[in-house]
């Protein structure tokens, strides 16, 4: 499913909603490109520069993995403004751990978990309250094993 011209006017709007929504600008210069590559793998996705406040916001436009590209707007947006917790975070996951270590791989896995489960989980409220599509995607789940597949073969505990 790529996504039409329409359908990126659309967005675009929605995009600047949110900016404005998130209170990102105009503090920060925000910028959305839309990605052709049909290899690409992600729906959504930021380049950042914090020294000079500004930002890319990347979707995917060949072949996204969701289906309300406004949640992935929002949850991308949410990524932009969480970014300074982010990356004192992530300062001293690097200082207090060796690279590499059980640790520090221990460490930076718990924080990423647990930023983009907050990350989604704002983006959802966010979405819920105040978006215009607010329909949740199902993209991710629909891939996964069901919960009887997961537990196929195991032995019985009896």
């Amino acid at each position: 499913m790529s996504v039409s011209a329409i359908d990126r006017e659309r967005l675009r709007e929605r995009f600047e909603y949110w900016c404005g929504k998130l209170r990102l600008t105009p503090g920060w210069d925000v910028r959305l490109e839309w990605v052709e590559d049909p290899e690409w793998r992600k729906t959504g996705d930021f380049k950042i520069d914090c020294t000079d406040r500004k930002a890319i916001l990347l979707l995917n436009a060949a072949n996204p993995k969701q289906e309300n590209l406004e949640e992935d707007i929002v949850h991308e947006l949410m990524h932009l403004k969480m970014y300074p917790l982010d990356q004192v975070t992530e300062s001293l996951i690097t200082s207090h751990f060796e690279e590499g270590t059980p640790a520090w791989d221990f460490a930076y896995r718990q924080f990423f978990t647990s930023l983009e489960v907050t990350v989604e989980e704002l983006a959802k409220c966010f979405l819920l309250e105040f978006g215009e599509d607010r329909e949740l995607s199902f993209g991710r789940c629909a891939r996964e094993k069901s919960f009887n597949e997961l537990y196929e073969g195991l032995n019985s505990l009896e």
